[in-house]
């Protein structure tokens, strides 16, 4: 079973961030996906950020990503990018996360 970068997307939306209560997807945290063939496997690269660079819940925040996307037996490595450039803004969110955040 081959990886898409839709399963990488719905997997993703299963990480909440602990103080927003919404997932990373939606936040806009995830900045680039990757996916690498490795044979029967799938190695995974994610560039992602945070919504501060003092963030208390940042190496929470990629453990549960890096969990989520190993979750399955056809991912092989999970390599993780933290960047903080460009810097998160609220631009960055979906219309969902907004709705949940009750910004409109």
């Amino acid at each position: 079973m081959a990886v898409t970068e839709q399963a990488i997307i719905d997997a993703l939306k299963t990480v909440v961030d602990p103080e927003l209560r919404v997932n990373v997807y939606d936040l806009g945290l995830i900045y680039g996906v990757g996916l690498e063939d490795a044979g029967e496997k799938t190695n995974l690269r994610i560039v992602m950020t945070m919504t501060t660079p003092a963030c208390p819940y940042g190496p929470e925040l990629v453990q549960a990503v890096r969990d989520a996307l190993g979750a399955t037996d056809v991912v092989g490595s999970v390599d993780i990018e933290l960047t903080l450039s460009p810097p998160w803004t609220p631009d960055r969110m979906t219309d969902e996360a907004r709705d949940q955040l009750g910004l409109f």
